[in-house]
């Protein structure tokens, strides 16, 4: 019997875990070619400020797959997960039962359950879909956060590499809607420019260097040679965020190319997601632009996760534009 059939049985999840009852989870397995496998592992137990969550869809990130490499074999990988709350918190704080959440963590995403700290979700309005929202922890509060970093966008040119990327998706219509141009990049310009625009792109080109006029801020997926060429993009007062990167190569900048001068002051600036930061009401507010149709997702692969080797491998080879979603039910 699973952990759910005890569930919808009346036992509470406490009761299922001492019963050595256990839940199906995409665990790491260093044995198997892509690291991980479906498996058995005991159900979480919630701490006194965590909520337990029942997961409907999972999202992955490279990211997440080079945080599995450093795991132990059983381990329970993935950083994003959406579902309903199915036990509150104990010390009464966070969200009531039956309410639909997205959830960010180092680990413990892709299972059947998760808990979370209450700190570390946001609700979504009912009838939400699970699978969008569970973009929202990684790639659309990167993207949210990356923007607040930018400054005042109003009338502002702003360029976001790896535009075809989760992320990218997000900076387009998150700028759009804060007023600015985006220019998008990408590598595949001719194959994804109507739908970029479609987005909310006011430009889709090649490379950095192919844009004619100087930009304010400058949201970069890529880094590497391709951040250099961005940076030699920016206006005075102009700033780069850098929120990954995804090339083989190193950045190499030209002697003097950070060095400030007349007409010249430039910045470049990362942050990371656990900056002390509240997350709730951020992915609370993006759950629910994504719920009424003002944000859309962009999921490029969904499936079960009997299939998520092959979204594994896309996601590896770069072959995948935009976000791939598991759903669980």
């Amino acid at each position: 019997m699973s952990a759910g059939s005890e569930r919808k049985a009346g036992r509470h999840t406490a009761d299922v875990e001492l019963m050595g009852i256990c839940m199906r989870a995409l665990i790491v397995d260093h044995a198997q070619p892509s690291g991980l496998r479906l498996g058995d592992v005991p159900p979480p137990t919630r701490g006194p400020g965590e909520v337990l969550v029942e997961v409907g869809a999972f999202a992955l990130n490279n990211g997440d797959l080079a945080t599995a490499i450093d795991m132990g074999d059983g381990d329970v990988p993935g950083w994003e997960a959406a579902g309903y709350v199915i036990e509150a918190a104990g010390d009464g704080s966070g969200p009531a039962v039956g309410t639909p959440v997205t959830t960010f963590g180092v680990t413990g995403a892709w299972a059947e359950y998760r808990a979370v700290d209450v700190g570390m979700l946001g609700t979504a309005p009912k009838g939400a879909d699970l699978a969008a929202i569970s973009t929202v922890p990684v790639a659309a509060n990167s993207a949210l956060r990356a923007l607040r970093r930018s400054g005042p966008t109003l009338g502002r040119r702003i360029m976001i590499t790896g535009a075809t990327g989760g992320v990218g998706r997000y900076a387009i219509q998150l700028a759009r809607m804060a007023g600015a141009q985006p220019v998008a990049v990408t590598r595949y310009p001719d194959e994804f420019a109507d739908e970029l625009r479609g987005l909310g792109a006011d430009a889709v080109i090649a490379d950095p260097a192919d844009c004619p006029d100087p930009v304010h801020t400058v949201i970069d997926t890529v880094g590497g040679p391709l951040l250099v060429r961005a940076f030699d993009r920016l206006d005075n007062g102009g700033v780069l965020i850098a929120l990954g990167h995804l090339a083989t190569g190193a950045e190499s900048f030209p002697r003097g190319a950070l060095m400030a001068g007349p007409g010249q002051n430039r910045t470049i600036v990362s942050f990371h997601q656990f900056d002390g930061t509240p997350l709730g009401p951020d992915f609370t507010w993006l759950s629910e632009q994504l719920t009424r149709g003002a944000l859309l997702p962009s999921i490029n692969w969904r499936g079960s996760w009997q299939h998520v080797h092959d979204a594994i491998t896309a996601l590896r080879r770069g072959t995948l534009h935009g976000k791939a979603v598991i759903d669980l039910r």
